[in-house]
């Protein structure tokens, strides 16, 4: 079944965790991130419950529990399940979800590792694994849950070559490409990133930033959960931590100098709060990253900024 979608899909940013290369995750439904959005990230899609209709691109079907999707960057897409009002749907989804920049650079890895590119390609339709496939793609899926470090890597690495290994069980959903459907995020959105990736290190407060972008702050504070899926206060202690997270690798600061530069003004709630993000004390981060290399982790803002230089250049709203 197809039909022209003329809902406006949401804008979702994805902040994966500093010290991993892609985010896994579950959630329960209903649940404020399941609706008609899209991002840049592709995303592997796993309903483990419940049957109703998806929609990908331009694509409008029914599922049933274990249907499995990738969508590439920018696809809008969403499950809507067939439930009873007020009740809930606890992990209803499984997903992981990884930037076009680690696709390129797994496939780039080594040549045998091409063979993953044709899934990435048909990925920017959107497509549903059936058959073999997407069992063994599911049970992979689930492995990763409780995975950690370089194991969690090579089981990535065997999902990938898993959903590529057989075309025939898999199928395009959308008929367009996202260039066709992509819709730029709220200018609103766009000022309030770049005002706390400049001033992180400074107090930020969520009325200024409010009346920075002209909005109310219940207004502003809706809109940036809406968009984001987080709080603003939260994504202030993201980018705070992420910070901190490029100065423990490329600098021998003092961890305390380090947790006021970025913002902070007490040790112990930022510790508090690195280990939760992180899974690790700063010090034992730092350890890690100068072990493995000296190469820097890639700054997680930095798609952020290039859109903002982005919409600059061509005239976008500040």
């Amino acid at each position: 079944m197809k039909a022209d979608l003329r809902i406006v899909p949401d804008f979702e940013m994805i902040i994966c965790p500093p010290a991993e290369s892609f985010r896994w995750n579950m959630h329960d439904y209903p649940y404020f991130g399941a609706k008609w959005h899209y991002h840049p990230e592709y995303e592997l899609h796993l309903t483990r419950s419940t049957s109703g209709v998806m929609m990908v691109g331009d694509y409008i079907g029914e599922f049933e529990p274990g249907c499995l999707v990738l969508t590439g960057p920018n696809v809008p897409h969403n499950w809507v399940s067939d439930i009873e009002p007020g009740k809930l749907v606890h992990n209803r989804d499984m997903l992981i979800q990884f930037t076009a920049e680690w696709a390129n650079r797994v496939t780039a890895l080594c040549p045998e590792l091409g063979c993953i590119r044709p899934l990435f390609e048909d990925a920017v339709y959107g497509v549903e694994f059936r058959g073999a496939t997407a069992m063994a793609g599911r049970r992979l899926l689930a492995q990763m849950g409780s995975a950690r470090g370089a194991e969690r890597i090579v089981l990535f690495l065997q999902l990938m070559i898993t959903l590529a290994g057989d075309p025939a069980d898999r199928r395009r959903l959308s008929r367009l490409a996202p260039a066709a459907t992509q819709v730029e995020p709220p200018p609103e959105l766009d000022s309030a990133m770049r005002y706390v990736l400049e001033n992180y290190s400074q107090q930020i407060d969520l009325a200024a930033v409010a009346r920075h972008c002209r909005l109310e702050p219940q207004a502003f504070s809706r809109l940036f959960k809406r968009q984001t899926g987080h709080t603003f206060a939260r994504y202030v202690i993201l980018a705070r931590i992420y910070a901190a997270c490029s100065l423990l690798t490329q600098t021998y600061r003092p961890i305390t100098d380090i947790c006021f530069d970025v913002g902070f003004n007490n040790i112990a709630n930022f510790n508090r709060q690195f280990f939760k993000i992180c899974g690790r004390t700063p010090s034992d981060y730092r350890r890690n990253a100068h072990k493995i290399g000296t190469d820097s982790r890639p700054d997680p803002f930095r798609e952020i900024r290039a859109y903002s230089a982005g919409m600059t250049a061509v005239g976008g709203k500040v």
